[in-house]
């Protein structure tokens, strides 16, 4: 729905609640927000007669309560309605600037399940001529003037181009322009969401078009509403419900008191969520007061008992799923969106908790739930009397993305008050640590918590009235103050409670009261300042944010429609801050932090740098904090830059892993010592509520990145003719000399295709490292080789005393007599690797023998027998102990040729004989027949006398 018809169903309620007045603008998230701009007001009420504008702006009708504002020039404007009455209405301040982003990327995306991809289409719109269904986002064609608009861009060179914030990959457009739009394919994923539009420097008119951040991810779909089913909701009157994916928070459920809702696109579309009949009653249909969403369906709390809505069922669950049967006081999911983690223990961690007052289960995908804690265990670990009360309070997932905190009620006389302690659990060391926490309150107290999006856990805690902080890891405590009051926001906004609270990623605080008044304040930051009122008090309102970070604002009306709002908190919190002059104690916070989570392997660092530039006379400095285990190094440079007006500071992060796991006494726990996940957030030493970006937290996980792994080179799966077929080798080939040959069945999937070698070559495997990404580097480190059927008949052509070894080196056949116990391929590894080119490893030996290690620089080579040819499928592992945590293996198979096949020896001695009776039979036949001549000849002479032809 658009701004104005919201604006019209809000103002159809004004009547009943106070006035107010609110501006809009038709650049989604206010983006473009410049003197360009065509600005909205309205006013809601009854009392107003013009409204009050600077020269420099122009209103197209002052005297009606709904016009459009337009201001030629940059600046900050006071803008307010003028009333009738003794009441004066709030001025707000806008800032305008002179912007030259004019132009915004529309996109709308196509799913093709089959090949799990998605078509991106996108055109450039103008904001200001746009036509509804674009400013609507339901568009299926650009409209006539974004049409000419894109291709007059395209003529000029724009070409988007599609970049993934996560993974930093690019995608371009598959052909040129077609019909004024751009055609995109990108991979459907689950880890590589966040999706950024960007192009080229092309400008028209002196202005240009914005990127345009989104999230992709595969299709997420609502639960049909089935004919005949009955609506599910909270008790009548009660404040809206809610709850997103936290890494898809355009996916939401909203529960309300006549309707529950969900969407997966922030409320653009929506469907309403029901139930059949005669499973609950009517009383219990309308007793939500809890409601998670989740890949397994929308779970509902309802009277102490779990339910589970899915696209099919709507089902009971207790002791069929491992959960209580009743008794059941919360449920809660995690808040902060870690796509990546590192696990050393658990294969997969928790997405929900649920608890009773003493007992506490964790929810994992294909709903599985597990009990974790009960209170009576913990009493053992707190020492507490035998006669004290220790019950759960609350329970939240913290900013840790595997960590969870319990809030505890502990009394021995609970009468009048109760103290509340703080544990938080790992779920992937199952431990559980009590924090330096303790909050006296009264018996009646009940207190939320809301951990923030911070390396060191940093929690606020709020009742009904107040909001509590506990900065720097619970060290830095304190209420939340506001200018009047002494913190007491129920008295700031007519008595109202507490409804909400909400942080975004960029440090910015929310408060929401029922009756929709709002406060705002940073993270780190100790007072609040309240907003100008933006929602009539008779609306029932719920603050979330979208993909792209912006908080935006959900309405629920009684006639059971649901709407969205975008709600601009920057420009609202500058109005605030321009009256109390406040100003942001820097002038700029630059870093090169670009990734939420990096991996570091054995022998990798990771340099990162921010800088603070800032007016002189301040001293401000750039303020690193990190959370968990101590296994890495961080040395910090900083750098000073002088001129003159600023000062700047860059700071230069290196973090490291400096150990040495060869030749150690145990190499698996040594590993499992140095591994885990470590909270990094950097932030300047002083915040104020006008700086725009205030922080940067980052994970970096120490241990074996799972996307890591290796291949030889020119070995392929694919560009061969496969089939199926057996072969047998020889069992003297064998390494265990068999009684009988073995036959193997080449299995092409895991085998690969077999390079052919000819027998008189020496072959040496250059093994390479990828990632998700692809090729990463040549792996220069020793490595190993076995055949994995058990063949020995092949051997290396360096010897040990070639290789430079002054001890013997290890073998394959020395490694297998201390492993006796062990499988091949685990009888040699890193975790036993010890290297042959000191006099005090090993003991001396035989140099002569084979040097079974091979690297890419030592020039060894696999030397294949001459006599016989086969097929050799060979399984390679890294032998370097400080090359990696992952334990690197691959496969590849060798086909050899060449050898010159043996004769029969029946056939040549048979041959032979043939030869020599040949041989005999010629010289004996020459013997007769000179014989013969000789015979003839020797009594008639050759030539008669001349005497004799004469008388003739």
């Amino acid at each position: 729905m658009s701004a104005a018809g919201v604006a019209l169903l809000l103002s159809c309620l004004s009547c009943c609640g106070s006035a107010l007045w609110r501006y809009y603008s038709n650049s989604p998230n206010y983006d473009v927000f410049s003197t360009r701009s065509t600005i909205k007001l309205e006013y809601e009420g009854t009392l107003f007669s013009e409204w009050s504008a600077p020269a420099a702006c122009s209103i197209k009708n002052k005297r009606l309560p709904k016009t459009e504002l337009r201001c030629s020039s940059p600046g900050i404007y006071a803008i307010k309605p003028i009333v009738s009455g003794p009441d004066l209405e709030e001025e707000r301040y806008l800032y305008l600037d002179r912007s030259h982003i004019c132009f915004l990327w529309y996109y709308k995306a196509i799913n093709f399940v089959h090949n799990l991809t998605q078509i991106v289409i996108l055109w450039i719109y103008d904001p200001e001529n746009a036509d509804p269904s674009e400013l609507l986002w339901n568009a299926s064609e650009p409209s006539l003037y974004s049409l000419v608009l894109s291709k007059q861009f395209a003529a000029l060179g724009q070409k988007p181009f599609i970049y993934t914030i996560l993974k930093r990959k690019v995608y371009f457009p598959q052909e040129t322009m077609e019909d004024g739009k751009w055609y995109i394919s990108v991979p459907m994923t689950e880890n590589d969401a966040l999706k950024e539009v960007r192009g080229n420097r092309a400008g028209f008119l002196d202005c240009f078009v914005a990127n345009s951040l989104f999230l992709l991810t595969f299709p997420l779909l609502t639960i049909p509403e089935i004919p005949g089913f009955l609506p599910i909701s909270s008790p009548r009157g009660s404040q809206l419900i809610a709850n997103w994916a936290a890494c898809v928070p355009s996916f939401v459920v909203v529960v309300a008191d006549m309707e529950t809702f969900q969407t997966n696109d922030s409320f653009l579309t929506w469907t309403r969520i029901r139930v059949p009949p005669n499973i609950l009653t009517e009383d219990e249909r309308h007793n939500v007061s809890d409601v998670i969403l989740s890949q397994d369906g929308i779970f509902f709390l309802i009277n102490g008992i779990l339910y589970l809505k899915n696209y099919d069922t709507f089902t009971r669950l207790g002791s069929n799923a491992n959960l209580p049967d009743g008794g059941i006081i919360g449920i809660t999911s995690r808040k902060w969106c870690w796509i990546n983690y590192f696990l050393k223990d658990k294969e997969r961690r928790s997405y929900m908790a649920i608890w009773t007052e003493n007992e506490v289960y964790l929810g994992y995908a294909l709903l599985k739930f597990v009990k974790i804690l009960t209170t009576e265990k913990l009493k053992g670990r707190l020492k507490t009397s035998p006669t004290a009360t220790l019950t759960i309070h609350n329970v939240e997932y913290t900013g840790h993305p595997l960590e969870l905190a319990l809030l505890l009620n502990y009394c021995i006389i609970c009468n009048t008050s109760k103290t509340i302690y703080l544990v938080i659990y790992n779920e992937d060391t199952i431990q559980w640590v009590f924090q330096d926490f303790a909050l006296d309150v009264t018996i009646d107290t009940f207190l939320i918590p809301y951990f923030l999006h911070s390396a060191m856990p940093e929690l606020l805690l709020w009742d009904k009235h107040r909001i509590y902080y506990y900065y720097h890891n619970f060290r830095d405590t304190g209420v939340i103050q506001t200018t009047t009051e002494f913190g007491n926001l129920s008295r700031l906004s007519q008595n109202s409670i507490i409804h909400n609270v909400l942080m975004d990623y960029y440090g910015n605080i929310v408060v929401k009261m029922e009756n929709n008044v709002m406060f705002y304040f940073k993270i780190k930051i100790k007072d609040a300042i309240k907003l100008h009122l933006w929602t009539n008090s008779t609306v029932k309102s719920l603050i979330s944010f979208k993909p792209s970070g912006h908080i935006y604002l959900i309405y629920v009306f009684e006639n059971g429609k649901i709407y969205a709002e975008e709600y601009p908190l920057k420009l609202e919190a500058q109005s605030i801050t321009f009256k109390t002059k406040e100003k942001c104690p820097y002038v700029a916070f630059h870093n090169d932090i670009f990734n939420f989570f990096y991996f570091l392997d054995k022998g990798q660092n990771l340099s990162l740098w921010a800088q603070i530039v800032y007016s002189e006379n301040i001293g401000l400095y750039i303020v690193v904090e990190s959370y968990g285990p101590k296994i890495l190094e961080i040395k910090d440079q900083v750098q000073y830059e002088v001129t003159s007006r600023y000062y700047s500071k860059t700071t230069t992060l290196t973090f490291s892993q400096n150990i040495n796991y060869e030749t150690v006494d145990d190499y698996f726990k040594l590993q499992y010592e140095n591994t885990g996940i470590l909270l990094v957030q950097v932030r300047p030493s002083e915040l104020a509520k006008t700086c725009l970006v205030s922080h940067k937290v980052f994970q970096i996980s120490v241990g074996c990145d799972a996307s890591k792994f290796i291949a030889v080179k020119g070995f392929t799966k694919k560009e061969c003719l496969q089939h199926d077929f057996f072969y047998s080798i020889e069992q003297s080939y064998l390494r265990d000399r068999p009684s009988k040959p073995l036959r193997v069945k080449y299995n092409w999937d895991k085998y690969g295709c077999p390079l052919k070698v000819n027998i008189r070559e020496k072959f040496h495997p250059l093994v390479q490292l990828y990632n998700d990404n692809g090729y990463v580097e040549d792996v220069e480190v020793n490595f190993i080789v076995w055949e994995i059927h058990g063949r020995d008949d092949y051997s290396f052509n360096n010897t040990m005393k070639k290789s430079g070894c002054l001890n013997e080196a290890q073998t394959w056949n020395s490694m297998i007599e201390l492993n006796k116990h062990l499988p091949l391929e685990e009888v040699w590894g890193p975790e036993n690797y010890k290297h042959c080119f000191s006099y005090a490893i090993g003991k001396p030996g035989d140099l002569t023998q084979p040097y079974e290690i091979i690297n890419k620089s030592n020039y060894n080579h696999l030397v294949w027998p001459l006599d016989h040819s086969g097929i050799y499928v060979f399984r390679v592992k890294i032998l370097d102990p400080n090359y990696s945590f992952c334990n690197l293996t691959t496969i590849f198979a060798i086909e050899t040729f060449g050898v010159i096949p043996r004769p029969n020896g029946y056939m040549v001695a048979a041959f032979v004989f043939l030869l020599m009776l040949l041989f005999l039979s010629i010289l004996i036949l020459s013997y007769f027949h000179y014989m013969r001549i000789y015979r003839k000849y020797i009594y008639e002479p050759l030539h008669e006398s001349e005497r004799k032809k004469k008388k003739n």
